[in-house]
């Protein structure tokens, strides 16, 4: 049979997520943050969606380009051109 002392023991886990080793010192504060790093780091998940999310920007990013570059002004003139009518129907309607 083996006696251990207190200062032999292993830590206990919860406290060290407090940051206090097992004699009640304070540890630094960065241990827990470089381990929450890792952690973080090491996490996959959510990798799936921003991948997808990358890749509907990738096809997605060149169409509105070719839209507004090539496409706008002929959507201008079809939008401009709509308005014009409504306006005109609006004066036909008030003079009747």
């Amino acid at each position: 049979m083996t006696i251990t002392s207190p200062q032999q023991e292993s830590p206990d886990p919860s406290m060290a997520a407090l940051g206090t080793n097992t004699r009640g010192k304070e540890r630094p504060a960065r241990s827990s943050i470089w381990s929450l790093l890792r952690r973080i780091h090491r996490d996959e998940k959510g990798a799936v969606s921003i991948e997808t999310i990358l890749i509907i920007a990738a096809i997605a990013i060149p169409i509105l380009i070719f839209i507004i570059k090539f496409g706008w002004p002929r959507i201008k003139t079809w939008f401009n051109q709509g308005m014009e009518e409504l306006e005109g129907g609006m004066d036909d309607a008030a003079g009747a």
